[in-house]
Protein backbone atom coordinates (compact mmCIF):
# COMPACT_ATOMS: atom_id res chain seq x y z
CA UNK A 1 0.00 0.00 0.00
CA UNK A 2 1.46 3.44 -0.94
CA UNK A 3 2.46 5.77 1.91
CA UNK A 4 1.86 9.53 1.94
CA UNK A 5 5.19 11.43 2.00
CA UNK A 6 6.10 13.02 5.38
CA UNK A 7 6.22 16.53 3.88
CA UNK A 8 2.54 16.27 2.84
CA UNK A 9 1.45 14.87 6.21
CA UNK A 10 3.41 17.56 8.10
CA UNK A 11 1.94 20.35 5.93
CA UNK A 12 -1.61 19.01 6.29
CA UNK A 13 -1.15 18.69 10.06
CA UNK A 14 0.16 22.25 10.39
CA UNK A 15 -2.68 23.73 8.30
CA UNK A 16 -5.42 21.80 10.11
CA UNK A 17 -4.07 22.74 13.54
CA UNK A 18 -3.68 26.43 12.64
CA UNK A 19 -7.20 26.75 11.23
CA UNK A 20 -9.17 24.32 13.40
CA UNK A 21 -7.40 23.91 16.75
CA UNK A 22 -6.13 27.42 17.64
CA UNK A 23 -9.49 29.19 17.75
CA UNK A 24 -11.10 28.95 21.22
CA UNK A 25 -14.54 29.56 19.70
CA UNK A 26 -14.30 26.12 18.04
CA UNK A 27 -13.61 24.25 21.29
CA UNK A 28 -17.15 22.82 21.60
CA UNK A 29 -17.33 21.34 18.06
CA UNK A 30 -13.76 19.99 18.49
CA UNK A 31 -14.87 18.02 21.57
CA UNK A 32 -17.19 15.93 19.39
CA UNK A 33 -14.15 14.65 17.47
CA UNK A 34 -11.91 13.94 20.48
CA UNK A 35 -10.51 10.38 20.38
CA UNK A 36 -11.80 9.70 16.84
CA UNK A 37 -9.74 8.56 13.85
CA UNK A 38 -10.72 9.44 10.28
CA UNK A 39 -8.93 7.72 7.41
CA UNK A 40 -8.94 9.71 4.17
CA UNK A 41 -8.05 8.16 0.80
CA UNK A 42 -7.76 10.39 -2.25
CA UNK A 43 -8.44 8.62 -5.55
CA UNK A 44 -5.68 10.65 -7.24
CA UNK A 45 -2.91 9.35 -4.96
CA UNK A 46 -4.21 6.13 -3.43
CA UNK A 47 -2.11 6.83 -0.31
CA UNK A 48 -4.34 7.20 2.76
CA UNK A 49 -4.04 9.87 5.45
CA UNK A 50 -5.22 9.22 9.00
CA UNK A 51 -6.53 12.19 10.99
CA UNK A 52 -6.24 11.43 14.70
CA UNK A 53 -8.23 13.90 16.81
CA UNK A 54 -7.21 14.71 20.38
CA UNK A 55 -8.09 17.55 22.73
CA UNK A 56 -4.89 19.47 21.97
CA UNK A 57 -4.46 18.92 18.21
CA UNK A 58 -4.97 16.89 15.06
CA UNK A 59 -2.21 14.40 14.25
CA UNK A 60 -1.87 13.44 10.60
CA UNK A 61 -0.28 10.08 9.79
CA UNK A 62 0.63 8.65 6.40
CA UNK A 63 1.12 5.08 7.66
CA UNK A 64 -1.61 4.49 10.25
CA UNK A 65 -1.86 0.82 11.16
CA UNK A 66 -4.70 0.98 13.71
CA UNK A 67 -8.46 0.94 13.22
CA UNK A 68 -10.36 4.00 12.02
CA UNK A 69 -13.79 5.12 13.17
CA UNK A 70 -14.55 6.26 9.65
CA UNK A 71 -12.99 5.77 6.21
CA UNK A 72 -13.61 8.35 3.47
CA UNK A 73 -12.69 7.81 -0.20
CA UNK A 74 -12.98 10.82 -2.49
CA UNK A 75 -11.18 13.20 -4.85
CA UNK A 76 -9.24 16.34 -3.98
CA UNK A 77 -11.74 18.50 -5.88
CA UNK A 78 -14.57 17.10 -3.72
CA UNK A 79 -12.76 18.00 -0.48
CA UNK A 80 -12.99 21.68 -1.45
CA UNK A 81 -16.79 21.36 -1.68
CA UNK A 82 -16.93 20.19 1.95
CA UNK A 83 -16.38 23.81 2.99
CA UNK A 84 -20.17 24.04 2.67
CA UNK A 85 -21.75 21.45 4.98
CA UNK A 86 -25.05 21.67 3.08
CA UNK A 87 -23.39 19.72 0.24
CA UNK A 88 -22.35 16.70 2.35
CA UNK A 89 -25.52 14.63 1.81
CA UNK A 90 -25.55 15.41 -1.92
CA UNK A 91 -21.88 14.39 -2.32
CA UNK A 92 -22.51 11.08 -0.55
CA UNK A 93 -25.68 10.43 -2.60
CA UNK A 94 -23.89 11.15 -5.89
CA UNK A 95 -20.99 8.82 -4.99
CA UNK A 96 -18.38 11.61 -5.03
CA UNK A 97 -17.80 10.90 -1.34
CA UNK A 98 -17.70 7.26 -0.16
CA UNK A 99 -18.08 6.92 3.61
CA UNK A 100 -17.53 3.64 5.47
CA UNK A 101 -18.02 3.62 9.23
CA UNK A 102 -19.29 6.31 11.59
CA UNK A 103 -20.82 9.04 9.42
CA UNK A 104 -21.04 11.29 12.50
CA UNK A 105 -17.23 11.75 12.38
CA UNK A 106 -17.43 13.22 8.86
CA UNK A 107 -20.44 15.37 9.79
CA UNK A 108 -18.63 16.77 12.86
CA UNK A 109 -15.46 17.51 10.89
CA UNK A 110 -17.41 19.22 8.08
CA UNK A 111 -19.33 21.29 10.68
CA UNK A 112 -16.01 22.30 12.28
CA UNK A 113 -14.53 23.33 8.91
CA UNK A 114 -17.72 25.25 8.09
CA UNK A 115 -17.48 27.23 11.36
CA UNK A 116 -13.75 27.95 11.01
CA UNK A 117 -12.66 31.27 9.54
CA UNK A 118 -9.96 30.39 7.05
CA UNK A 119 -7.77 33.48 7.12
CA UNK A 120 -4.37 33.31 5.35
CA UNK A 121 -3.08 36.05 7.67
CA UNK A 122 -3.11 33.55 10.55
CA UNK A 123 -0.73 31.29 8.65
CA UNK A 124 1.64 34.09 7.68
CA UNK A 125 1.73 35.92 11.05
CA UNK A 126 4.41 33.74 12.73
CA UNK A 127 6.84 34.36 9.85
CA UNK A 128 6.20 37.94 8.72
CA UNK A 129 4.47 39.54 11.72
CA UNK A 130 0.83 40.47 12.34
CA UNK A 131 0.77 43.76 10.40
CA UNK A 132 2.48 42.40 7.28
CA UNK A 133 0.35 39.22 7.41
CA UNK A 134 -2.84 41.29 7.59
CA UNK A 135 -1.68 43.38 4.60
CA UNK A 136 -0.88 40.27 2.57
CA UNK A 137 -4.23 38.73 3.60
CA UNK A 138 -6.10 41.83 2.38
CA UNK A 139 -4.13 41.73 -0.85
CA UNK A 140 -5.00 38.04 -1.36
CA UNK A 141 -8.70 38.64 -0.60
CA UNK A 142 -8.73 41.64 -2.97
CA UNK A 143 -6.99 39.56 -5.64
CA UNK A 144 -9.56 36.79 -5.18
CA UNK A 145 -12.44 39.24 -5.58
CA UNK A 146 -10.73 40.79 -8.63
CA UNK A 147 -10.30 37.35 -10.24
CA UNK A 148 -13.92 36.44 -9.49
CA UNK A 149 -15.11 39.67 -11.15
CA UNK A 150 -12.88 39.06 -14.18
CA UNK A 151 -14.16 35.50 -14.60
CA UNK A 152 -17.78 36.62 -14.20
CA UNK A 153 -17.27 39.46 -16.71
CA UNK A 154 -15.60 37.14 -19.25
CA UNK A 155 -18.43 34.63 -18.87
CA UNK A 156 -20.95 37.43 -19.48
CA UNK A 157 -19.04 38.61 -22.60
CA UNK A 158 -18.91 35.05 -23.93
CA UNK A 159 -22.66 34.56 -23.32
CA UNK A 160 -23.43 37.87 -25.07
CA UNK A 161 -21.17 37.02 -28.02
CA UNK A 162 -22.76 33.59 -28.44
CA UNK A 163 -26.25 35.07 -28.23
CA UNK A 164 -25.36 37.74 -30.80
CA UNK A 165 -23.79 35.16 -33.16
CA UNK A 166 -26.82 32.91 -32.76
CA UNK A 167 -29.13 35.80 -33.60
CA UNK A 168 -27.10 36.68 -36.71
CA UNK A 169 -26.84 33.08 -37.93
CA UNK A 170 -29.23 32.32 -40.81
CA UNK A 171 -32.27 30.19 -40.09
CA UNK A 172 -33.04 26.86 -41.84
CA UNK A 173 -35.40 28.52 -44.38
CA UNK A 174 -32.79 31.14 -45.26
CA UNK A 175 -30.16 28.43 -45.79
CA UNK A 176 -32.57 26.41 -48.00
CA UNK A 177 -33.39 29.54 -50.05
CA UNK A 178 -29.67 30.29 -50.45
CA UNK A 179 -28.96 26.72 -51.66
CA UNK A 180 -31.84 26.91 -54.17
CA UNK A 181 -30.65 30.28 -55.47
CA UNK A 182 -27.08 28.97 -55.80
CA UNK A 183 -28.29 25.91 -57.74
CA UNK A 184 -30.42 28.13 -60.02
CA UNK A 185 -27.42 30.41 -60.65
CA UNK A 186 -25.24 27.38 -61.46
CA UNK A 187 -27.88 26.15 -63.95
CA UNK A 188 -28.06 29.63 -65.58
CA UNK A 189 -24.26 29.73 -65.91
CA UNK A 190 -24.24 26.26 -67.54
CA UNK A 191 -27.00 27.32 -69.98
CA UNK A 192 -25.04 30.49 -70.83
CA UNK A 193 -21.87 28.46 -71.48
CA UNK A 194 -23.82 26.10 -73.79
CA UNK A 195 -25.25 29.08 -75.73
CA UNK A 196 -21.82 30.63 -76.10
CA UNK A 197 -20.43 27.28 -77.33
CA UNK A 198 -23.27 27.10 -79.92
CA UNK A 199 -22.51 30.64 -81.12
CA UNK A 200 -18.83 29.83 -81.45
CA UNK A 201 -19.64 26.72 -83.53
CA UNK A 202 -21.69 28.83 -85.98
Amino acid sequence: MPVTPPLITATAEKLLNVFLWRDDALKSPRQRLKGKVLKLSLRESGAPLALVFSEQQIDVSGNWEGDADCVVITRLSTLVKLRDRQQLAQLIKSGELEVDGDLQVVQNLVALIDMAELDPAELLAPWVGDIAAEGIGKLLRGGGRFLKKRVARNQRYLAEALTEEWRLAPGPLEVAWFVEETDALARDVEALIERLDCLEDK
